[in-house]
């Protein structure tokens, strides 16, 4: 049997992603070397029961599967402490639950957040597409909301502003010779998309896709993992334009599929049909750069052949 501090080691995909990003660097590598011991003592300090730590887990996070002193089922949610932790914690509590997860404990200087447990084997994506997208849609509208006075949040066009100078350093690079056409076009649209970026600002998910949204007990459908920002809603739909990539591109007509999805997608919640379009092209290029920048070539071709067809 493994022992405890062997089932807290972080899973394979959290050490390659995180070890495979430049911005991450060395601060990175200490915090994986020593996140074993740090949930040690938050098991500990708060009382839990650790169940497992489930694989392959989160890109960015590790979350463990564990029980409070009263047998309640929670998941200890474990983020590098670069603030981000503090802006996830910020968000949920501002959507206190509704259409969210529910944070139980935090601490924020460890980047430490005790949430509660939800069906992390079942997202959307176990329904079919069609009605996950609708699900998705139906959640998404309910997360959006005026930020709170005084909040800690990035401004839509700080952050994609800082995403456009990443993705020039890119296209310069001998890889991106194929993609200048669909990069040139992306970073054209985010200057032309910046100016109104925070106008009618909500606050965001900031990475919202079926994925994100996992069946709970107190509600059919929470999303979890934000990322959040605040600006114009058209931002947050980009992913569920090209949700299920794979299936997309390989389906005859995809290009006029991914046309269809965001006109559904504008038209049900009221967006702009060419801010969604440019807001997703823009940011499935910019990921398409950085997946291939870090290594992953596979999947960052994908997501510049999808950028391509809108």
């Amino acid at each position: 049997m493994a022992s405890a501090h062997e089932r807290l080691e972080p899973p394979e995909r959290l050490v390659r992603t995180l070890g495979s990003d430049p911005a991450c660097g060395e601060a990175a590598h200490r915090w994986l070397a020593g996140l074993a011991d740090l949930v040690q003592a938050l098991l500990d300090r708060w009382e839990l029961t650790l169940e497992r730590v489930p694989a392959p887990g989160g890109r960015s996070s590790l979350v463990a599967l564990v029980r409070q002193s009263d047998g309640t089922p929670a998941a200890l949610k474990l983020r590098l402490p670069d603030g981000a932790a503090a802006r996830e914690h910020a968000a949920l509590a501002h959507w206190d639950g509704r259409s969210a997860v529910r944070v139980l404990r935090a601490d924020e200087a460890a980047g430490a957040l005790l949430l509660e447990r939800l069906h992390a084997d079942v997202s959307l994506r176990s329904l079919a597409e069609a009605k996950a997208q609708l699900e998705a849609a139906a959640t998404l509208q309910r997360l959006w909301m005026q930020p709170a006075d005084g909040h800690p949040f990035t401004g839509l066009a700080e952050h994609t502003a800082t995403l456009a100078a990443t993705l020039r350093e890119h296209r310069e690079q001998p890889w991106a010779a194929d993609a200048q056409t669909v990069i040139d076009e992306a970073l054209d649209l985010r200057e032309g998309l910046g100016a109104g970026a925070e106008e009618d600002a909500m606050l965001l998910h900031g990475e919202y896709h079926q994925g994100k949204v996992l069946a709970g007990e107190r509600s059919p459908w929470l999303a979890v993992g934000p990322h959040p920002l605040v600006g114009e809603r058209a931002y947050d739909l980009a992913w569920l334009v090209q949700d299920r990539l794979d299936t997309l591109l390989a389906s005859p007509g995809a290009p006029a599929a991914a046309r269809r999805r965001v006109a559904k997608l504008a038209e049900s919640l009221e967006v702009d049909r060419d801010r969604l379009r440019g807001w997703t092209l823009f940011r499935t290029a910019e990921a398409g750069a950085r997946e291939i920048a870090r290594g992953a070539r596979g999947r960052g071709e994908l997501l510049l052949e999808f950028a391509g067809l809108l």
